[in-house]
């Protein structure tokens, strides 16, 4: 008997397949900057228009969020998640987006679940001006299961060198503003799922309940997109000293990676909305407040450190961003206090 790639489980007309549905999709973010066209074994992007430029990069997924997904059929949200979530990250930097690239794989390819992903992440692009410069797909039978699917992304931005944002310049008496996250985002999704005992056997049982704490289901509420933040804080970096993107950790791990030695965030509860899904994962779950801060955003999707002189113009500029407490110094213990 003849062997084949596709008997073996890897199907290459599949993967061109999945290349023409995405094309579209890819070159609505190209701009001048961009050189050459889909299908280089590397993407050319001339950068221009710096001084002194440093170079931001980052990557990352959109967890278990995956499994969410997959029993809903909804995947173009999930582009969005992860463009949306690597922007956030070099925005802590003070970074403009430069170029997007991304890694899928699959069990079993579905050219149609991928164009949809990239769907999503061409539109995440486009909404700041960063080019989807290339990725990868690849079908892996044995790595995955049939229906599995794993997606990262990465990404590049850039700052001129004076203009970083360290946090190194926070100071005691410095005011915390709080941005509103839009539920979960890409967080605190296998404590979710375990807390509402989801799993694929009965999605429908699983994602059609409507609990009365929530305006829609809860497959619409946990499917809500990762916000950006890139667009609302683009005018005010200049005024801002740190800012801490609330992701996995929450707000217990991640705010102290902004500040310096010797200093704390003391958060002041009740000065910003919590959704109501987190109250009802916790009751559900009978999950501890500790593990509740350091699990989800708990509302708050990035936290900004500024000096309290500028807090009135920022929040003018800012409406969203809520006043949620001010840095310490520490005595011992956490980087993160909440009163």
């Amino acid at each position: 008997m003849t062997e084949t790639y596709a008997a073996a489980g890897v199907d290459i007309d599949l993967a061109n397949q999945t290349v023409a549905l995405i094309k579209k999709h890819v070159r609505s973010t190209f701009g001048p900057q961009v050189l050459g066209d889909i299908g280089l074994f590397g993407g050319l992007f001339h950068l221009q228009g710096y001084r002194e430029p440093v170079l931001v990069a980052s990557a990352d997924g959109v967890g278990t969020k995956l499994k969410v997904a997959a029993l809903l059929g909804r995947y173009h949200s999930l582009g969005l998640d992860i463009v949306h979530h690597c922007v956030n990250d070099i925005l802590t930097c003070g970074a403009e987006p430069l170029f997007f690239m991304d890694y899928v794989a699959m069990g079993k390819l579905v050219p149609e679940t991928v164009a949809s992903l990239v769907s999503g992440m061409a539109e995440a692009c486009r909404g700041v001006g960063c080019a989807l410069l290339g990725g990868e797909t690849a079908e892996m039978p044995g790595i995955y299961a049939p229906g599995d699917l794993d997606l990262v992304g990465f990404i590049v931005g850039a700052v001129e060198r004076e203009n970083v944002i360290d946090g190194r310049s926070i100071l005691p008496g410095d005011v915390l503003l709080g941005l509103p996250s839009q539920g979960l985002h890409t967080n605190g999704y296998s404590l979710a799922r375990r807390v509402f005992s989801i799993t694929s056997q009965d999605p429908v049982a699983s994602w059609d309940i409507s609990y009365p704490e929530l305006s829609r289901s809860l497959g619409e509420v946990l499917m809500e997109p990762h916000r950006c933040y890139y667009p609302l804080l683009k005018p005010v970096l200049p005024c801002i000293k740190g800012i801490a993107h609330i992701t996995g950790g929450g707000l217990v791990d991640n705010v102290p990676r902004v500040l310096p030695d010797g200093l704390a965030a003391r958060f002041y509860r009740g000065t910003w909305p919590v959704p109501a899904i987190f109250g009802l994962l916790q009751r559900r779950g009978d999950v501890t407040e500790q593990e509740m801060y350091r699990t989800f955003n708990m509302g708050l999707g990035m936290v900004l450190f500024c000096a309290e002189k500028d807090r009135e113009w920022l929040q003018k500029a800012v409406p969203e961003a809520m006043r949620v407490g001010e840095v310490v110094e520490r005595q011992g213990g956490d980087g993160v206090m909440l009163r």
